[in-house]
């Protein structure tokens, strides 16, 4: 049931920890948690991006740049607008799993369990559609 999860061999003493609380202490901002998730979809202005989460742009630049240094978005500048996108899919996975976790802690069944998805098969639907270059879509997604 679990094949193909990758598990963690490092141990208690790892050189490693230390940078994954800061990784976390990164993550643990709300804002923060709602622009990795509105990038999910792609690159975004800081405008769009403070329309997404409900901030000023002031505020959400000063987020994307804590997160900028954290190595969690880098930027494309086109004329004087620049456009933020998620360096990889490690913060996407960490704030889902995050959100999964805080909806299961809140929730007696998940959002997938009440549509009646099968356990798994959301993982393996989200894992179908970022195979290759990431664009093909999910068996039964919408197109």
């Amino acid at each position: 049931m679990n094949e193909g999860l990758k598990r963690c061999s490092l141990g208690v003493d790892s050189q490693y920890v230390d940078v994954a609380a800061e990784v976390f202490s990164l993550l643990s901002d709300p804002t923060r948690i709602r622009i990795v998730l509105a990038l999910r979809a792609g690159e975004t202005s800081v405008t769009q991006l403070a329309d997404l989460v409900g901030k000023s742009p002031t505020t959400v630049s000063q987020h994307l740049s804590k997160l900028r240094w954290g190595r969690v978005v880098t930027t494309r500048q086109d004329g004087n607008r620049v456009f933020y996108r998620l360096v990889d899919d490690h913060a996407r996975t960490l704030v889902a799993a995050a959100v999964s976790h805080a909806e299961q802690a809140l929730e007696p069944r998940t959002a997938h369990q009440r549509a009646g998805v099968p356990p798994g098969a959301a993982a393996r639907s989200t894992a179908a559609a970022t195979e290759d270059d990431g664009t093909r879509p999910a068996p039964g997604a919408a197109r």
